[in-house]
This record gives C-alpha cells, structure tokens and sequence, in this order.
C-alpha cells in the first residue's frame, strides 16, 4: 500500500512536469516555432546619380568623321535643383574632323528634351528646347571656333528625384573643302541630374 502511493506520486509529479513543458510553447531556438523574433528591414533608397555633382562635366561625342567636345555645366548650384526651380544648363561645343582635309563642320541644330523621373519611373518629358541655325548652313564649330547656348529645365512634378537631358546635335559636314554639299551627322547625349527637396 505504502509503495503504491510512491508510484503514484512519481507519476502525479511527471504529468505536472509534461505538463508545465507544454504549456511553455516551441523553444525560442527552434525555427520551426519561430521563436526567433527577425528584426524588420528597412528599404534604403537608392542614392541618384548626378552628372553635375561636381559643378561640371564634360563629354567626347563621336559622329561619323566629326568628333564633338561638349562641357556642361550650370549656373544654379545643385542644392538648389529643386522641383520647381527654373534649371539653367548651358553647353560649349567644339570639333574636329577626321581626316582634317580643309572641310568645315556645321551646327545646324541642337535640342535638350528633359524627362523627370521617380524612382519607380519616367514621367512625362518636358516639351523640347530647340536652337536651330538661322544662317546657312549652320554655325561653325570647327576648331577653333566654338558653340554655346543655355536651355533651361522649367518646373517638373514634385514627385520627381531627379531629371534625364537628352541631346541631340545635327551636325553638317562639307564633303569636300571647297564643296557646296554637305553630310549630315548626329550626336546624342545623356546627362543625369539629380533634384533636392
């Protein structure tokens, strides 16, 4: 009698103790219970390239025969880019040509499309900014006679982050030093410019 009850208290004391284990849930170790608490991330965004962050930028253009240097830059400081803001680009080009037999090389037109864009996207493309030559054939750019102009990037969504240039630059070149005919010669360009808040 006295060694049954032992046995029953050795059974009453191991149910408690499964017991008490199942009421204390999967390990914090154990994955498959996802005891584990994961911290939550965070998604950092992706810094934006900007072409102009050190003021200034130039760029080597080769079309056909032509060959075009092109610097960039602007006179409103980049922390001052903003969505709104009126954003002046001015250019200065120059050429040369290969083989450099006596012809001369033309600008007859050059444009800047800008297109703001987010992080998810382009938005809709400003209008176009167009010079185009009014002599003929065109302005000389031929070493060591130079181009400049400055177009402006208006005012874009106040969603967008940054801003693509797309240019364009036509190009006419004689085909021969004394000749009245001339090849035509594009160069594009792309610059990114990033906008502040």
């Amino acid at each position: 009698m006295h060694r049954r009850s032992r046995c029953a208290g050795v059974v009453l004391i191991s149910a408690l103790a499964v017991a008490a284990l199942a009421g204390c849930g999967p390990a914090p170790w154990d994955p498959a219970g996802g005891g584990t608490p994961t911290a939550s991330s965070t998604a950092v965004p992706t810094p934006v390239p900007n072409d102009l962050s050190g003021g200034a930028t130039q760029r080597t253009l080769t079309a056909g025969a032509v060959t075009a240097t092109i610097d960039y830059w602007s006179t409103l400081a980049m922390d001052q880019w903003t969505a709104d803001a009126v954003k002046p680009v001015s250019i200065s080009l120059i050429t040369t040509v290969q083989p450099d037999d006596g012809q001369k090389v033309y600008l007859q037109r050059a444009s800047m499309t800008a297109v703001p864009s987010t992080p998810t996207g382009a938005l809709e493309a400003l209008p176009p900014q167009l010079d185009a030559s009014t002599v003929s054939p065109g302005y000389l750019v031929l070493d060591p006679y130079s181009y400049s102009q400055t177009f402006n990037v208006g005012p874009v969504p106040p969603e967008a982050t940054f801003v693509t240039l797309q240019f364009s630059y036509d190009f006419l070149v004689q085909t021969t030093p004394t000749s009245s005919e001339y090849a035509k010669q594009t160069a594009t360009d792309t610059l990114t410019v990033a906008l502040t808040d």
